[in-house]
């Protein structure tokens, strides 16, 4: 195969004022690769690996497909439906190591299928997280090795749930036992973390309040660029740019609005959305950019903290979401329970139909994705960590058969999942923390 050197790197930055957009992989850039890039296999590859953690288990009869298939979804799967080709149920999963049951635990064991050292002090350990595990193989090779995002402020210290530090509970990702890394929730520090070159952050903001749009400085640049390019690839930067702008105009909206606010939540940033949902659009909206853009391949995103207060009254459920969670049978609060769990789902079902509508090589954005949507805790009332609510999402380059409900009568350790998707996406892991094998129902192999 005879490779060309002339033309676009994929490594291509336009730079302005502070500013450095990455662009998103173009037609251009494909002869650029090495011929062994170039083969279709590599083609083929998974390229990144995304992971969702929504808090405080699930209504299993509401979330738990009847048979083998996902043609008729529970109520709250219901918003997957559409993609349903596109994904797996998984049910029978388990965190052995989250025992004792408690929210920290829960959150903490989620990515490193690992037991907390029960401490309220500084001498916490855990595990290194999955997601992390994949940014030491491949996060060099991105501008940032992984993305750590969140939607509430968790900034609480000391003791939060039986003895464990909050320090379990406030962080998903740790890229060492002793190393937590701390998650964004400010959609506004979030973009320019992406998109801003270099600085303190108050050196980056003040380069912000200099202009009037973070692409302004790029405009010509953008100008000169797309003169050497083709048709395809013109739309596919204007698409690309449209987007970061519409999210920064979002953004800027709400620093302005929220301002006037008289009563903040104050889990919230301020100067985020008020609407939780707009909020959670705006954080997946930024790594959909940054997948894109191919700033990162890994990301987590806590959708709320275990033991959240946070209410939901946009779909009926003006109650906290944890004391509803303490439901002892009660059919109400079950339904309640569903509820947020069919609106959480809602709103991943949304970006899975954004990365899906991507173009990117041989197919699409979630094509060449992993995403990983689940909880640390089963049944709520019990604080128990077996038949967790898990689905995968994405995959089709890396052979992954959608479509199914896969079961599994006897436990099966969340660890033989994440060592499955860790192996997929190219890290040549043999265990990981209490694995006993891998998920080979999930692909063709």
């Amino acid at each position: 195969m005879f490779i060309t050197k002339k033309s676009l790197p994929r490594r291509t930055m336009l730079r302005g004022l502070g500013t450095a957009i990455s662009l998103p992989l173009l037609d251009a850039m494909i002869p650029s690769l090495t011929a062994a890039e170039a083969t279709p296999a590599a083609d083929a590859n998974l390229r990144r690996i995304g992971y969702i953690y929504t808090p405080m288990g699930f209504n299993p009869a509401e979330w738990t497909p009847r048979g083998d298939r996902l043609d008729n979804l529970p109520s709250s799967l219901s918003p997957l439906q559409s993609m349903q080709d596109q994904l797996c149920v998984l049910s029978g999963m388990d965190l052995q190591n989250a025992y004792p049951g408690s929210h920290a635990t829960s959150n903490a064991a989620f990515l490193s299928a690992a037991q907390a050292k029960l401490t309220e002090s500084s001498d916490y350990y855990l595990g290194t997280t999955a997601d992390q595990i994949a940014a030491k193989h491949f996060g060099h090779e991105t501008q940032l090795p992984s993305l750590e995002l969140a939607m509430d402020l968790l900034s609480t210290v000391g003791q939060c749930d039986n003895g464990y530090a909050c320090v379990y509970q406030n962080n998903l990702s740790w890229s060492s036992p002793t190393t937590p890394l701390p998650s964004e929730a400010h959609p506004r520090i979030v973009f320019e973390q992406l998109f801003g070159e270099g600085g303190t952050p108050a050196q980056r903001v003040a380069a912000l309040r200099r202009r009037s749009s973070l692409l302004d400085s790029v405009t010509l640049e953008i100008k000169r660029l797309q003169q050497r390019l083709g048709s395809s690839d013109r739309n596919k930067i204007d698409q690309y740019v449209e987007s970061i702008r519409e999210v920064e105009r979002r953004i800027e909206h709400a620093v302005q609005t929220t301002a006037d606010n008289p009563l903040p939540d104050l889990d919230r940033p301020v100067g985020v959305p008020a609407a939780y949902a707009d909020h959670a659009r705006l954080m997946f909206d930024l790594q959909l950019l940054a997948f894109q853009g191919d700033i990162t391949r890994i990301v987590t995103f806590q959708l709320a903290r275990e033991a959240s207060t946070r209410t939901y009254p946009e779909i009926g459920v003006p109650e906290p979401h944890h004391p509803v969670t303490h439901h002892g049978g009660n059919p109400e609060k079950l339904a309640k329970i569903a509820k947020i769990n069919q609106f959480h789902v809602s709103l991943f079902a949304e970006f899975l139909e954004k990365m899906d509508s991507i173009s990117e090589g041989n197919g699409t954005l979630l094509d060449h994705s992993l995403y990983l949507y689940g909880s640390g805790m089963g049944d709520s009332d019990a604080h128990d960590h077996k038949d967790l609510p898990i689905l995968v999402a994405g995959g089709a380059a890396g052979n992954m058969r959608g479509g199914r409900h896969i079961r599994y009568e006897t436990p099966e350790p969340l660890s033989n999942l994440h060592l499955t998707l860790l192996n997929k996406v190219g890290v040549p892991l043999e265990k990981f923390a209490d694995s006993t094998g891998h998920v080979n129902a999930l692909f063709d192999v």
